[in-house]
C-alpha cells in the first residue's frame, strides 16, 4: 500500500477550504483517510498564520515511513521547513505562446507595409512638387487625390 501526504477538498461551492491528509495513494481524493496532518485555507491572505497549519510531529513521522507528498502539498513542507523540495526550472515560463508570436509578427508586418506606403505617398507627393506645374497640374492634382485616402489608412493602421 502506498501512502500520500494531499489534500482534501472540503467547503463550500467557491469557498474552498483543505485538510492536508495521511491517505491510501488510490483511495478518493475526499475519501477515506488514515489521519489528518494539517489544513489550508486558500481564502486567507499568504501572510497568515492560519492560512497552513500543520502537526509536524505527525507529518515527520509519515515522511519517515515513506509516505510521499503531492507537489502542492511539498511545497507547503518546503515552506514550513519540514522537507526541502528541488526547485524545478521552466525556461519558457515568461515566453508567449505560438498563436500570441504569429499575432505579433502579422501585426509588425502591417506596422511596415503602412509605413512604406506612408514613405511611397510622402515620395510621390515631393516629385510632384518638384516637377514643372505647367502642364502637368492637373496630373499632380488626380495622384494627390489618390495618396490622400492611402496616407489616411496608412495613419489608421499605424494607430490601430
Amino acid at each position: 500500500m502506498s501512502v500520500s501526504l494531499r489534500l482534501s477538498r472540503g467547503g463550500s461551492k467557491k469557498r474552498p477550504y483543505y485538510k492536508i491528509v495521511v491517505a491510501n495513494s488510490r483511495a478518493p481524493r475526499d475519501g477515506k483517510y488514515l489521519e489528518q496532518v494539517g489544513t489550508y485555507n486558500p481564502l486567507l491572505a499568504k501572510d497568515d498564520a492560519n492560512r497552513v497549519r500543520l502537526v509536524e510531529d505527525r507529518v515527520r513521522y509519515w515522511l519517515g515511513v515513506g509516505a510521499q507528498p503531492t507537489d502542492r502539498v511539498a511545497r507547503m513542507l518546503d515552506k514550513a521547513g519540514i522537507k526541502e523540495r528541488a526547485a524545478t526550472v521552466n525556461p519558457n515560463k515568461g515566453e508567449p505562446g505560438k498563436k500570441a508570436k504569429e499575432r505579433a509578427e502579422e501585426k509588425a508586418e502591417k506596422i511596415r507595409e503602412a509605413e512604406e506606403a506612408a514613405r511611397e505617398a510622402a515620395e510621390a507627393a515631393a516629385a510632384a512638387a518638384a516637377a514643372p506645374a505647367v502642364e502637368e497640374a492637373p496630373a499632380a492634382e488626380e495622384a494627390a487625390a489618390e495618396e490622400a485616402p492611402a496616407e489616411a489608412a496608412a495613419e489608421e493602421q499605424a494607430e490601430g
